[in-house]
């Protein structure tokens, strides 16, 4: 068979844009990682890094979240913190220009308020984009026995994209929120969806990623219905 340059381009197309991942969400093998949902981030007008479409998304992300807790599922929380900038962080990042506007937090990075973090849910300081590079993730998801994460939160491109080929690379299930993650450039939310689609992850709504852990517990079925995690307004 010859493969021709219409063929190959279009079932490239077709990957981007169906995804190519399919598994089962087991709630028992499941965490939830929320990734930077941080004042300077989420916070509204606080800071020069606030990302608009985070804060609209933050509702939709609190309801996924308790959706995780009622079903047992961890949820592990993440901050970007910069305090330690030419230590452990990755040499090239130095010369990055994330201190152009010369802002400086007034005080130390701290999940947004609004997020209803639990004091007794692990909460991990990293150095740089991804949630497994220099810190504890991967023995707690291990020791844990979780093999699939959910990611979710800010920004889409950056952290979050980071952490989801981290996880993959490292042998993780990965569902990726589509409508719970969010970046400050909101035309390049989707393509960087597309290539996780395609590549990285199962790219899930919120909605749907509530319906797959609900058909996956028996317990919930059994309970009957419950609210999703689109319930309410966005």
């Amino acid at each position: 068979m010859t493969y021709t340059e219409e063929w190959v381009t279009a079932r490239a197309r077709a990957a981007y844009e169906q995804g190519q991942a399919s598994f089962t969400i087991r709630p028992e093998r499941s965490a939830l990682l929320v990734i930077d949902m941080q004042d300077e981030f989420v916070r509204p007008g606080w800071s020069p890094y606030w990302v608009p479409a985070a804060t609209r998304m933050a509702p939709r992300l609190r309801r996924l979240i308790e959706c995780c807790r009622d079903a047992d599922i961890p949820v592990i929380w993440t901050i970007f913190d910069d305090t330690h900038l030419g230590l452990d962080r990755p040499h090239a990042l130095r010369y990055l220009p994330h201190g152009d506007t010369g802002w400086r937090r007034p005080a130390p990075a701290a999940v947004w308020d609004e997020m209803g973090y639990h004091e007794d849910e692990v909460l991990i300081r990293k150095p740089s984009y991804g949630a497994f590079y220099d810190t504890p993730l991967d023995t707690i998801l291990r020791n844990l026995g979780r093999d699939t994460v959910i990611v979710t939160g800010t920004l889409t491109n950056y952290c979050c994209g980071t952490t989801a080929r981290q996880a993959y690379e490292r042998g993780y299930r990965v569902v990726f929120g589509a409508d719970v993650t969010a970046t400050d450039d909101e035309s390049r939310q989707e393509p960087e969806l597309a290539v996780l689609r395609k590549g990285f992850a199962l790219v899930l709504s919120a909605e749907e990623t509530a319906d797959r852990l609900s058909a996956a517990d028996p317990a919930s079925a059994a309970a009957g219905p419950k609210a999703t995690a689109a319930s309410g307004p966005a």
